[in-house]
């Protein structure tokens, strides 16, 4: 009860009736203001801003058309080599000599049947020769192997014309495939090409694969089984076609983040990592339905 009588005292005082009333200290103005206009400017930015997201994926510097692998149409021990690697060779150019059995070894022979052997030089050797025009990027037999036939013998990747322009093979993952556009730019960090001292290359998104790729498809396609490996080995990826930016500036012929790019030519069948800019969003379609 005495503290009820002091509260209603206190609140009859005229003393205390005359006082003015104070709603905020200058401060908390000024915390208040800065508030206000730091939330007015996060929502202009959430609707007229713009961030970009990329998608990072390993890939292989290459021609558009691939490369295939090169199979001996006979058994026998390799005598002769008739090309290097990194040797570009016409369609039909010879590439190994393979010694076969001897004709006394084969009484059952016919003319008829010898007719068909392919680059037939010499009652001993056979000449095997290439299928496509392309640069020679591994020759797996040797001279003195001895090879069955259907073995593999040399990869060649497919190209008519030397200066033919390099492209980037990406192997994204299958869910973040339908996210890329065409037109896309994309980042490659070349794998020997120092980053730091040259920047990355330059390129654009030429075309999407529609469907993941086996391991199978991918060897097929790259000619090595153990990039086939490699690439598909987190699961079946989609292949992204790159096209590269050229530039008559630099030594390499292709565009750079950097203004001269690395001052020597860069070889097909390189290993790249790219990251590919995606569409920007608008921060507020994050929190919209």
């Amino acid at each position: 009860m005495q503290f009820r009588q002091k509260a209603l005292s206190k609140l009859q005082s005229p003393e205390e009736i005359d006082l003015p009333v104070r709603f905020a200290r200058p401060q908390g103005w000024l915390v208040l203001t800065v508030t206000v206009v730091a939330m007015a400017a996060a929502s202009f930015w959430a609707i007229t801003g713009s961030v970009s997201s990329t998608l990072s994926a390993p890939g292989i510097l290459t021609h558009a058309q691939g490369s295939y692998v090169l199979q001996s149409p006979v058994a026998g021990q390799v005598t002769e080599v008739l090309a290097a690697e990194g040797k570009r060779l016409p369609a039909g150019a010879p590439l190994l000599k393979v010694r076969t059995a001897t004709r006394e070894d084969q009484p059952e022979d016919r003319p008829e049947d010898r007719q068909g052997e392919q680059g037939d030089e010499s009652a001993d050797d056979t000449v095997i020769r290439t299928i496509a025009a392309g640069r020679v990027t591994a020759l797996v037999a040797t001279i003195g192997a001895v090879v069955t036939t259907g073995a593999d013998v040399a990869v060649l990747e497919r190209v008519d014309d030397a200066s033919a322009p390099l492209m980037a093979m990406l192997y994204l993952p299958a869910e973040g495939g339908s996210t890329v556009p065409a037109g896309a730019r994309v980042d490659l960090t070349v794998q020997s090409v120092p980053s730091q001292q040259y920047g990355v290359l330059r390129g654009r998104v030429k075309a999407i694969g529609r469907t993941a790729q086996t391991r199978q498809q991918i060897t097929g396609f790259l000619g090595d089984s153990q990039l086939g490996e490699q690439f598909s080995r987190p699961g079946r990826p989609v292949p992204v076609l790159v096209e590269l930016e050229r530039s008559p500036r630099t030594e390499s012929g292709y565009a750079w983040s950097s203004a001269g790019g690395p001052p020597y030519a860069i070889d097909s069948m390189t290993l790249t990592t790219g990251s590919v800019h995606l569409a920007d969003q608008r921060p507020i379609d994050w929190l919209l339905p």
